[in-house]
C-alpha cells in the first residue's frame, strides 16, 4: 500500500513538474523581441531545412493589405549565388529574397513585404539563429539577378534576409549598438 502511496505522489508531482515546465518553457515572442538583435558574426553550421521552412511559413502568415500577399521569398543556399549578393558571406548562411509584386503604375509597395521580413527575422532569432535585414544589395538582385534566381518578371527585391547559425558563447546582445530611450521616440497624450 506505501508502494503505491508513494508512486501515486511522484506521479502527482511529475505531472504538476510537467504542467509547470510546459507553461514556462517555448519562445515567449516579447522576449525574443526584446533580445533580438542584428547578427553580424555568424558560424559555418548550415541553418538546417526544417528552420528554413518554418522561417518562411512564418513570412507566409505576416498580415497584409487586403490579405492580398504580394510577396515571393527566395531561399538562395547556393554559396556561389550568396557570395554574388553578400560579400563575405559565412558558408552555411542563406538569403531569403523578399519580392514584392510592381503595381500596374511600376511602383511596389514595400510595407507589406518589410512585415513578411520582420516575421521572418524574429522566427530565425527565435530558434536562436542569427538574423540581418539588407536593403543594400537588392539593386545587384533587381539589374543582374533576377533571372538567375527565378524572381518573376513582374516582382522586384525588396529586402534580403540573412540567416545563420551564431556562437552562443558571443555576447553579442550586450554589444550591439545602444538604442534609444523611450523618451526619445515615445509621445503619450
Amino acid at each position: 500500500m506505501k508502494k503505491k502511496t508513494v508512486m501515486s505522489v511522484l506521479l502527482v508531482l511529475f505531472s504538476g513538474f510537467v504542467i509547470l515546465m510546459a507553461q514556462t518553457t517555448g519562445n515567449n515572442v516579447v522576449d525574443v523581441i526584446l533580445k533580438s538583435y542584428s547578427a553580424k558574426v555568424f558560424t559555418t553550421i548550415p541553418v538546417s531545412d526544417s528552420d528554413i521552412d518554418l522561417i518562411v511559413k512564418c513570412g507566409m502568415k505576416a498580415p497584409s493589405g487586403r490579405n492580398t500577399q504580394p510577396w515571393k521569398f527566395t531561399v538562395v543556399k547556393d554559396q556561389t549565388i550568396t557570395g554574388e549578393i553578400l560579400q563575405n558571406i559565412t558558408a552555411g548562411n542563406i538569403l531569403i529574397i523578399i519580392s514584392g509584386q510592381e503595381k500596374q503604375d511600376g511602383t511596389v509597395d514595400p510595407f507589406n513585404c518589410a512585415l513578411a521580413t520582420e516575421n521572418m527575422y524574429v522566427a530565425a532569432q527565435s530558434l536562436s539563429l542569427g538574423a540581418h535585414i539588407y536593403a543594400g544589395p537588392v539593386s545587384i538582385i533587381n539589374t543582374n539577378l533576377k533571372d538567375k534566381l527565378g524572381i518573376p518578371a513582374d516582382y522586384k527585391a525588396i529586402t534580403v534576409l540573412r540567416v545563420g547559425n551564431i556562437d552562443k558563447s558571443i555576447d553579442a546582445a550586450s554589444g550591439a549598438s545602444a538604442r534609444k530611450k523611450p523618451e526619445e521616440v515615445v509621445n503619450y497624450k
